[in-house]
Parts: C-alpha cells; sequence; structure tokens
C-alpha cells in the first residue's frame, strides 16, 4: 500500500462516510470562480472527487489520488463522467500535459508528514503548470488557536446516509507538538444495525515561513495569502494558509 493511504481513506468501509464529514466546503466555489477562464484543471489529492467533478464541465479535468476506494466513489459520480480519474501518488506522479489551475484542496498539503514529501509534492505543482497557469492549496495554521485535540463528547454528531440511514459519527484526535503532527480517529455507527467503522489518519501542521521557503525553492512565486477560503488576506492568527500563486516567469 501507498504509504499515504491511511486507513481512513484505504477502507471501503469508512471511505463511504467521507462526503458526510459535516463540514462545509467554501473551497467549492472558490475554486470554481478562479477556474473560470481555465481550459484546464489538475485536482491533486482529488479524494472522492467533488471538486473535480465540479469543475469538469466545459473544461479538461485530471483527479489524481492515491486511495483506491476514494476514487471508487469518484467515478460513480454522474457530474464527473468526463473526468480522467488517475490512482497515483502526487509527490512523484508526471504526466505529459501542463495545465491552466493546479488545485490541491481539502487540506490535502497536510497529508504530507515530512519536508521532503512537502517539497516533492510542491515539485509536482511547478512540473505541471503551465507558464501563466496558477495553483493553490489550502493547510491549516498551527498558530491558529484550539481546535487541533478533540474528543467524542465534543465532536459526536448525527447525519443520514443514503443507503444506511441515521449514522453516528463523531472524532478524537491528539497532537503532539514537538512533531506538529496531529494523529486523529474518525468513528462511524449504523444506527439501525449498530454496525460500526473507524479508521485513522494523521496530518502535519506547516508553518507560513516554512511553506513561503519550499515554494521559492521550487520556482513558484505566491500572489495571494489567504486565511481561509472566504478570500480573507492572511493575519498571523488566520484558520488557514492558503497560497495562490504562478511559476515564476524564465
Amino acid at each position: 500500500m501507498n504509504d499515504l493511504v491511511e486507513p481512513l481513506y484505504a477502507e471501503p468501509d469508512v471511505a463511504q462516510f467521507y462526503d458526510f464529514r459535516g463540514a462545509a466546503r467554501p473551497d467549492l466555489a472558490f475554486c470554481r470562480k478562479l477556474a473560470g477562464n481555465a481550459r484546464s484543471v489538475l485536482d491533486l489529492g482529488c479524494g472522492t472527487g467533488e471538486l473535480a467533478a465540479l469543475l469538469s464541465e466545459g473544461r479538461r479535468v485530471v483527479g489524481v489520488d492515491p486511495a483506491a476506494a476514494m476514487l471508487d466513489i469518484a467515478r460513480t459520480r454522474p457530474d464527473g463522467s468526463t473526468v480522467d480519474w488517475i490512482e497515483g501518488d502526487a509527490r512523484t506522479i508526471r504526466l505529459d500535459e501542463r495545465f491552466d489551475l493546479v488545485a490541491l484542496t481539502g487540506h490535502t498539503f497536510q497529508v504530507f508528514l515530512t519536508a521532503a514529501d512537502q517539497r516533492a509534492v510542491i515539485e509536482t505543482i511547478a512540473a505541471h503548470l503551465k507558464p501563466s497557469g496558477q495553483f493553490i492549496f489550502d493547510s491549516r495554521n498551527p498558530d491558529f488557536p484550539g481546535g487541533q485535540t478533540r474528543t467524542k463528547e465534543t465532536t459526536l454528531r448525527r447525519f443520514t446516509h443514503p443507503g444506511h440511514g441515521e449514522v453516528e459519527a463523531w472524532n478524537e484526535s491528539t497532537f503532539d507538538d514537538a512533531a506538529q503532527i496531529l494523529s486523529y480517529r474518525n468513528s462511524y455507527r449504523v444506527l439501525k444495525s449498530g454496525e460500526a467503522h473507524t479508521a485513522t489518519a494523521r496530518i502535519r501542521y506547516t508553518p507560513k515561513n516554512v511553506i513561503a521557503e519550499l515554494l521559492q525553492e521550487s520556482g513558484l512565486q505566491v500572489e495571494r495569502w489567504f486565511g481561509d477560503w472566504t478570500g480573507s488576506t492572511f493575519e498571523p492568527a488566520s484558520k488557514e494558509i492558503d497560497p495562490l500563486g504562478r511559476a515564476v516567469p524564465q
């Protein structure tokens, strides 16, 4: 198994609940507007394909993800029938084309747990940008106060799944301050049958200055640093670190 594919994404029994995670997706509207004039889009770490499918009307879209279970869901999207879904590793994949927009959303950047892996995925972004192309990705800000350690009591919720009915879900996490790595467990219980599923994953929190250095080293320049997907300018206590930029002109 690819070392990026944590159980949370690899196991079909858990992946089926991914799109019911209870969080809004403001990145969808932002990226849809950003892609307005784009004729081609590369969605790295596309997961279940929500963004790729949304952007697929009238343009070429390629969605790349290392988790077969997530791509199986993506391929069933009726609005994603024209997307080219590829099972691949964002650190190493090289496609024989370049794109007007390369996106890495859903905090996918944080699944890369080492500086070497982060550098590799940024180099992949650079390798697939057209000279006039743009990139965008998001990462949670380690300096944003709170929100890193969670318990079942504070995250318990319910949602309705089309195949299972009412499902109870919760999240538990612990944060390693030294490594800046959050380890978490998502759990689901189908109320009708009592069937339960749980899986784990890890993500890394990276300061803005480190991200900026990695981008510069890879020949990318940032035009705007956003603090969230509403388009607000980044500030030290912003919730997110979202760089929008281009390749450095040669």
